[in-house]
């Protein structure tokens, strides 16, 4: 593959603009169902249309193929985020209304946000590590943590919500957004990890260290057992969270009050990023998790 695969998808993906807006304009007396049929049809369509663009050449990974219809949906999340803040109008108004009403919450509206740009990101950078035939297993863990946290938070929400009585057919497209990562993850558990030509001695050196002699990871450790509770009493997906917190379309009386404002996004954006220098430093600091080979001969 080439980086034009790469490139295509991206292209393929902004075609989400003009069919959103068609979409719109066509379903705009369709009945729930209508919604559905037309939605699958589209989101195969993409499919093979990202089939077409590597004809000549297939991936190896046949992944490519789902992150190339989720980029899609990224962009279409982004412009559900868009015309809700009234920057963009007539792209979606319809399928809000008759399709997934409960994306006109405060967190389905930064949820949405959330997958139009970080998520986006994450599908764009996986097919083009798949077209120049590299490893995405890291980026593609992190994917996965964030799309599952997204769906464990998002879907119960819209069942148990307010929006409960009115979960309409079009809820069913979010089947795929279960059990395609399922599947991925599997994949991109299984790829093989990157290797690291450190010294046996250097491991073991590392390995001896206790816990109080090592600061960061003692500090991180604090963290981990400070957050299990907090999540345990809370619940997870920061971003989201914190969004959602703030944002106009969330009733007054369940908004955080403005004296408690500072409190609220210091701990929360300490919350939110601690998980992420955890994972930097294992990535990037590994030779603590290295299992240990036979020690080097001596010359």
């Amino acid at each position: 593959m080439s980086a034009s695969a790469a490139t295509g998808v991206f292209v393929l993906s902004l075609t989400a603009i003009p069919v959103t807006y068609l979409f719109n304009c066509l379903a705009a007396g369709g009945s729930s169902w209508v919604i559905v049929a037309v939605g699958l049809l589209v989101l195969i369509f993409i499919a093979l249309l990202a089939r077409v663009l590597v004809k000549r050449k297939p991936p190896k990974d046949p992944l490519f193929y789902v992150y190339a219809v989720f980029a899609f949906t990224s962009v279409v999340n982004l412009i559900i985020g868009l015309e809700q803040d009234g920057i963009i109008d007539g792209f979606m108004t319809h399928y809000l209304r008759e399709g997934e009403p409960y994306l006109n919450t405060a967190y389905g509206h930064v949820i949405c946000y959330w997958d139009g740009s970080v998520h986006y990101l994450m599908y764009l950078l996986m097919v083009a590590a798949i077209a120049w035939e590299q490893s995405y297993r890291t980026i593609g863990l992190y994917w996965l943590g964030s799309i599952f946290m997204s769906i464990i938070v998002f879907m119960p929400g819209n069942i148990v919500g307010k929006y409960g009585t009115k979960v309409c057919p079009a809820f069913f497209l979010s089947v795929p957004y279960i059990c395609l990562p399922i599947w991925a993850g599997f994949r991109i558990y299984n790829q093989p990890s990157v290797t690291h030509d450190t010294p046996v001695k250097v491991v073991q050196e590392v390995q001896k260290k206790g816990l109080l002699r090592r600061p960061i990871d003692l500090m991180l450790a604090a963290y981990l057992i400070l957050a299990t509770g907090f999540c345990i009493f809370r619940g997870m997906a920061q971003f989201s969270h914190i969004g959602a917190s703030l944002h106009a379309r969330t009733p007054y009386i369940y908004r955080v009050p403005e004296e408690a404002k500072q409190f609220f996004l210091i701990l929360n954006v300490m919350y939110g990023i601690l998980p992420q220098l955890l994972a930097y430093r294992c990535v990037n600091k590994p030779e603590f998790f290295m299992k240990t080979k036979q020690e080097e001969k001596t010359e």
